[in-house]
């Protein structure tokens, strides 16, 4: 199973960016996903996440109303969309998938697979 992110970049804060995870190997509506930043000197933390059929989803305190997680099984992708971006949402941004029974979704230990992070910038 593989996991690729992309979509991060450097963006102004209030702006948006739109994440995206590709899988390969294993389908998404046979997976629960998460989405984890790390920042630098900083432990890696959970951001989202989405159950395998779709609900419930979690975030983080730190970006409710503001960051959206979604999938699309067609596509075989996960997506974050950040919205009213700010400078401590910057970090390095990966994304995760969970295989099995049960959602806990701040739990990382469970997530079996992790894809390459994408590097998110927010400038004030």
């Amino acid at each position: 199973v593989q996991l690729q992110a992309s979509g991060g970049g450097l963006v102004q804060a209030g702006g948006s960016l739109r994440l995206s995870c590709v899988l390969s190997g294993r389908t998404v509506n046979r997976s629960a996903l998460g989405w984890f930043r790390q920042a630098p000197g900083k432990e890696r933390e959970i951001v989202a996440a989405i159950s395998q059929s779709g609900a419930p989803t979690y975030y983080a305190d730190s970006v409710k109303g503001r960051f959206t997680i979604s999938k699309d099984n067609a596509k075989n992708a996960v997506y974050l969309q950040m919205n009213s971006l700010k400078p401590e949402d910057t970090g390095l941004y990966y994304c995760a998938a969970k295989t099995g029974i049960g959602f806990v979704p701040a739990i990382q230990s469970t997530y079996e697979y992790w894809g390459t992070g994408t590097q998110v910038t927010v400038s004030s």
